[in-house]
């Protein structure tokens, strides 16, 4: 059980006051997440350059804010950035102090945050032949994502082929500097929910409607958007809403002793 939350950015002038202001609503996601996940925080972005910035850290997300590091990383998202993920993690695979494990997970050119856990990681990692540098199950899909990125445009066919041999849990977010204008989605069987609003150009998500709902009080604009398990999402530059919607599968499976999450 981990926590994302995020931002999605079309391509649109904004003043330093709206990036602000996006900033806020992000920070309060990402503390409202810590419910789901105390062991580790982390947050990251990428522009349009494939400039990124990442910063995570062993402890939770309301003491992770208060470090200057995160105020440095933010003060770098301006008006090029294309996503601001964040990640609230439950320690799974992979111990929290090895800070390789902890999410946002940088894996070759990707970025990406995972709620859920990949049971045939191992596996996967010497069947594919796939270079690992963590513990943590996320990084198999970074490394299938950085293969269907590989050309600097995604690869679909490929994104599928290799997910349907993946066994677990999954909601999923990721950027890669080899297509810096695109955020990836994969909602699986894991809860994610989405918030647009088109004139802004802007998509939030989290995977609580209620952080939503509270990071957005009295805010004015913003719509539910729906989107069904087992869905891949591209969002992609100049304008994120709508995104590409497109089917993907693997084998939904949960861990030993471990309840099934239900969508919310």
């Amino acid at each position: 059980m981990c926590g994302l939350a995020g931002v999605i950015l079309g391509e649109k002038p904004r003043t330093g006051r709206e990036l602000k202001r996006l900033a806020g609503i992000f920070t309060r996601l990402l503390v409202a997440s810590e419910a789901r996940g105390p062991h580790a925080a982390g947050a990251a972005w990428m522009n349009t350059d494939g400039e990124y910035g990442l910063f995570k850290q062993p402890m939770p997300a309301s003491r992770f804010v208060k470090r200057p590091e995160y105020g440095q990383m933010l003060a770098g998202v301006d008006d090029r950035v294309t996503v601001l993920m964040g990640h609230a993690r439950w320690r799974t695979c992979g111990d929290e102090r090895n800070n390789a494990n902890n999410h946002p997970v940088l894996a070759g050119d990707v970025i990406g945050t995972h709620n859920g856990t990949i049971l045939n990681a191992d596996d996967l990692f010497r069947r594919l032949r796939y270079r690992r540098e963590a513990e943590v199950d996320t990084e198999i899909l970074c490394r299938i994502v950085n293969g269907a990125t590989r050309s600097g445009e995604l690869d679909v066919s490929y994104l599928r082929q290799r997910l349907a041999l993946c066994r677990g849990q999954m909601a999923a977010v990721f950027a890669s500097r080899r297509m810096p204008g695109t955020a990836l989605i994969l909602k699986g069987d894991k809860p994610l929910k989405f918030r647009c609003h088109t004139q802004r150009q802007v998509v939030l998500y989290a995977t609580d409607g209620t952080y939503l709902d509270e990071a957005l009080a009295g805010e004015r604009g913003w719509m539910e958007m729906i989107v069904p398990p087992m869905t891949l999402l591209v969002f992609q530059r100049p304008g994120v809403c709508p995104p590409f919607a497109g089917d993907f599968s693997f084998t939904p499976q949960a861990r030993v002793r471990e309840p099934q999450e239900t969508e919310q």
